[in-house]
């Protein structure tokens, strides 16, 4: 199979055009088109369906996008990896996890990573989905529960502790309740039990929904719970590690026994000597040991 056609291949089905893919590639449509043709006649197939809006995979053609998706990412990681050198860190890293922990934890405090390092790119995917470190489809994660697979390298870097919360606002109006049963004159918002990144706070969650609550608000993620609690819509059940940045937050039923979530971080055995995941690892445990030491946390 000729590799420059499935480059080319590869800038068409991103671009979704013929025009625009010629543009990053500076290639004439008619030279893209051309190659195409060729690609699809030694493949003896169709690989994109072509129409007034642009160009659509087909399922063959999308079996090969696949196939060509993997091959740039592991290109472009073998690129950064051979451009290391001992004395900088730059280039890409696409570091994954959660929606709540990557905008109210992460994010804020990349800028101490960005002052050491300037010229690194972080590609931040926060998403509930699990993605496959193995096949690369990011290159650190950080994870709410260990992660399964054999070959990857990890280390856990603390405890986050689901407790309940609420602003001073939402509890001079409608009360502080003194015990579970209390709760159910309130509002409760959470996750739904069934989510998959709920976790070891579902059981939490269960128990919380047998005082018999009259209403609920059930938001996806944690930065929606959060903004809800914030704004005085009720009772929230949240990671603790908020309340560092959010010391508005009151604590509600703080002796009920909580549940703990671990946080590991991850990344495939293939880059265990990239100086771009060291640098993130370190970066990521000094903040991880600043936000213990601040907060007296295990």
């Amino acid at each position: 199979m000729d590799w420059d056609k499935l480059r080319i291949f590869h800038s068409v089905a991103a671009a979704g055009s013929l025009t625009h893919a010629g543009d990053t590639l500076h290639l004439s449509q008619s030279a893209v088109s051309r190659q195409i043709r060729g690609l699809e006649e030694s493949l003896h197939v169709t690989l994109f369906h072509r129409h007034a809006r642009g160009l659509i995979l087909t399922e063959q053609g999308e079996l090969l996008f696949e196939a060509t998706r993997s091959m740039a990412r592991r290109l472009e990681s073998a690129e950064a990896r051979i451009r290391d050198s001992e004395d900088e860190v730059f280039g890409e890293l696409r570091v994954t996890t959660t929606i709540g922990f990557g905008t109210l934890w992460l994010a804020p405090r990349l800028a101490a990573l960005y002052d050491k390092y300037p010229a690194l790119k972080i590609d931040l995917m926060l998403e509930e989905r699990v993605l496959d470190l193995p096949m690369r489809e990011a290159d650190v994660a950080i994870r709410m529960k260990e992660p399964s697979q054999a070959d990857l390298v990890r280390r856990r870097l603390m405890t986050v502790s689901m407790n309940l919360y609420a602003s001073p606002e939402y509890l001079k109006t409608h009360g502080t309740p003194a015990s579970m049963d209390d709760l159910s004159g309130h509002r409760i918002i959470s996750q739904n039990s069934s989510a998959p990144q709920v976790g070891a706070s579902a059981a939490m969650i269960r128990d919380i929904y047998t005082a018999d609550i009259s209403t609920h608000l059930r938001v996806n993620n944690y930065f929606g719970i959060l903004q809800a609690v914030i704004h005085g819509l009720g009772i929230g059940v949240l990671p603790n590690y908020l309340t560092e940045d959010f010391p508005q937050l009151v604590e509600v039923l703080p002796d009920e026994n909580l549940n703990e979530v671990p946080v590991y971080l991850a990344y495939p055995e293939e880059l265990r000597h990239s100086k771009r995941v060291e640098a993130f690892k370190e970066f990521v445990l000094d903040e991880v040991i600043a936000y213990r030491r601040r907060n007296k946390t295990p």
